[in-house]
């Protein structure tokens, strides 16, 4: 089992790589067979190659997290709430997620699943 602290050390170094547009340390994170499915339902980005070219791209965007309340932890799984700030065609808008990481026993995470939808996303028309 993956130790808890090193769990939600992970989850606050991931909203860090994001405040620093370092899509190589949030890529770093990852396992090398880790797939990533953002959002649910959209095809997986799977291995560190595709993790990092998703990363790079999504932190074009200028996109910041902001956590909204604690990490949540349940055997190898990270769950958080968090709010994705971004200024995209000239105003500011908002994106609420839940991510879930799950982690092997290194401490690396092997999947990644991002639950929202449009009624989640707010300023976009």
């Amino acid at each position: 089992m993956p130790d808890p602290k090193v769990m939600e050390a992970a989850v606050h170094a991931y909203v860090e790589a994001f405040a620093k547009s370092d899509a190589a340390g949030v890529a770093a994170l990852f396992a090398p067979d880790a797939t990533v499915e953002d959002p649910i339902g959209s095809p997986p980005h799977v291995g560190h190659d595709a993790i990092l070219g998703f990363y790079t791209a999504s932190m074009q965007t200028g996109a910041k997290l902001r956590l909204e309340g604690p990490v949540r932890i349940a055997g190898d799984y990270a769950a958080f709430a968090f709010s994705v700030l971004l200024h995209w065609d000239g105003s500011d808008k908002r994106v609420d997620v839940i991510d879930t990481f799950k982690f092997n026993e290194a401490g690396k995470v092997t999947e990644m699943r991002a639950y929202f939808g449009p009624t989640n996303m707010h300023g976009f028309t």
